[in-house]
């Protein structure tokens, strides 16, 4: 769904809910910038029932005001939303309004609000298209369901969507606020449009479904989609693809879509692991929590929900090459066992102790196919790749290991700016010796200790000298810290929005 710009007075709207943001200010009256809202608000904040928090509301009926009717609002009902204090750092703004678009969202579902009209907030110290931006995010983002499964049940009482939200421009600048607005629901589109591919099924996301939507973007946006089925892989050597798919009926593709705009520009290659269930294989998963490994794609939709934001945008200072390897992992009678040798794109050998160590399988040959066919100026992939980074982090940050000080700077600036956070960790010989086989020249496994490094080491081995970066997004692709505009439970939609936070700002590497 898109968000309306109106200019329309907000009090003289007939929608189903009209909501204002209050900002918190200890031992004084919350700010709104509503004057009959900020009249009606003021008993609650003299009897201590509302302070303008995160975490707080004030919900009433216009229908019992008293007052005249130029300043009674015409909708069914107003909801007034807490931003809390107001934050002196850019970034922790941006979120405020992010997680007070995604609260007002939350709360008209719960409303079942079907028509919404939210007023911009012109106190929060940002500029008005960056007020928009995360505003737009958070309602679109909040108001996520995913219910394709699920059949109507008229007993049970349920959130219902939002239809249509509208954005009042709060007295800011009407183009400002429009351009943000844009801005911020192709991002939350994005986002969204990367949950939904995570929550289908496994026997429903299969590699085919990813070449299936990738045709899709490309056929709109006139991008270049290329498949490359499972001979034309056995003829380029891709022998960790294929190894990893050996024990599945279900055959692996490397999806690959280019966008284009001129040679001399910088070329940036993103890489999503697509792997769309993954068992184990013969190193097979305990069985508690399974279900979720179907979620293993989510670095792949990140990738594929970028792109798409890039095809309505269409930046111009950048060429992007995407691929996405994609396969699932199962114990099929032919499937990889631990003890296998399997040969990478490009000839490097690997020593195969744990087959549940797919993921820098399949990426290897992605990455070294893409750098080799593309030669491009920086690379990124993205991977629900390790537990370990889970042990080291939580649910809270991504991982972020990089050969390339500025592009790692870039990558961590973006996340911060799109809410996604991401903590740098350490990478260098140390770590590779880990992974040296007596029989290969690599072995997949490099044992528990710093087992999220030595995951990334092993891609780093492909990589060459190219700028790189690696983000372990197995801690916050699910269960990610609980904000209003996240699912509590499922996937969150991470780094798409920070792909295309970095897109957006794009300038070629000065190393």
């Amino acid at each position: 769904m898109k968000i309306k710009l109106t200019a329309k007075d907000p009090h003289s709207s007939r929608v189903d809910l009209l909501v204002y943001f209050a900002l918190e200010r200890p031992g004084k009256m919350v700010l709104c910038q509503s004057l009959p809202i900020r009249k009606a608000l003021e008993q609650a904040w003299a009897a201590g029932d509302f302070s303008g928090r995160i975490d707080e509301f004030f919900l009433y009926y216009p229908s019992a005001d008293t007052g005249t009717r130029k300043t009674v609002p015409r909708a069914g009902r107003v909801l007034v939303v807490g931003l809390g204090q107001k934050e002196n750092d850019g970034a922790a703004r941006r979120e405020q309004l992010r997680i007070a678009g995604g609260a007002a969202a939350k709360r008209a579902c719960r409303l079942k609000a079907g028509n919404v009209l939210i007023v911009a907030p012109d106190f929060t110290g940002l500029p008005p298209d960056e007020i928009a931006e995360c505003l737009s995010e958070g309602l679109l983002l909040g108001n996520y369901h995913f219910l394709k499964y699920k059949k109507p049940d008229p007993d049970k009482d349920r959130d219902v969507a939002v239809r249509q939200f509208s954005l009042h421009d709060g007295g800011l600048s009407h183009a400002a606020v429009r351009r943000g607005m844009n801005r911020g629901c192709r991002a939350a589109l994005a986002a969204c449009s990367a949950r939904d591919m995570a929550n289908e099924p496994g026997n429903a996301w299969t590699p085919d479904r990813f070449a299936a939507y990738a045709r899709k973007i490309a056929r709109k946006s006139g991008m270049k989609c290329t498949v490359l089925d499972k001979a034309a892989m056995k003829k380029l050597g891709m022998g960790g693809i294929l190894a990893v798919n050996q024990g599945s009926a279900e055959p692996a593709r490397l999806v690959i879509l280019e966008y284009r705009t001129k040679k001399k520009n910088s070329t940036l290659m993103l890489v999503g692991k697509g792997l769309t269930f993954d068992s184990g294989g013969i190193s097979l998963k305990s069985a508690a929590g399974m279900e979720d490994m179907k979620y293993d794609m989510c670095g792949g939709a990140a990738v594929l929900a970028a792109m798409q934001a890039v095809a309505d945008e269409k930046p111009k200072a950048v060429n992007i090459i995407a691929l996405v390897p994609a396969t699932d992992n199962m114990s099929g009678s032919a499937a990889l066992k631990p003890g296998d040798i399997i040969t990478h794109y490009g000839g490097t050998t690997s020593e195969i102790i744990s087959t549940d160590a797919e993921g820098r399988l399949i990426l290897a040959d992605a990455l070294a196919y893409g750098l080799d066919r593309f030669k491009p100026d920086a690379v990124i992939d993205l991977a629900t790749l390790t537990g370990a980074v889970i042990i080291g982090l939580g649910h809270h940050r991504t991982g972020l290991l990089a050969n390339n000080d500025e592009l790692a700077a870039r990558i961590d600036s973006a996340g911060q700016k799109s809410g996604e956070p991401l903590w740098r960790l350490p990478l260098g010989p140390e770590y590779t010796k880990q992974l040296r086989s007596e029989v290969a020249d690599l072995k997949n496994v490099g044992g528990r200790p710093a087992g999220a490094i030595t995951a990334a080491a092993y891609l780093q081995e492909f990589i060459g000298d190219t700028p790189w970066a690696h983000l372990d997004i197995a801690g916050t692709a699910w269960n990610f810290t609980k904000k209003t505009y996240v699912p509590k439970k499922g996937p969150s939609g991470i780094g798409a929005r920070t792909l295309l936070a970095l897109i957006r700002n794009w300038k070629p590497l000065q190393g």
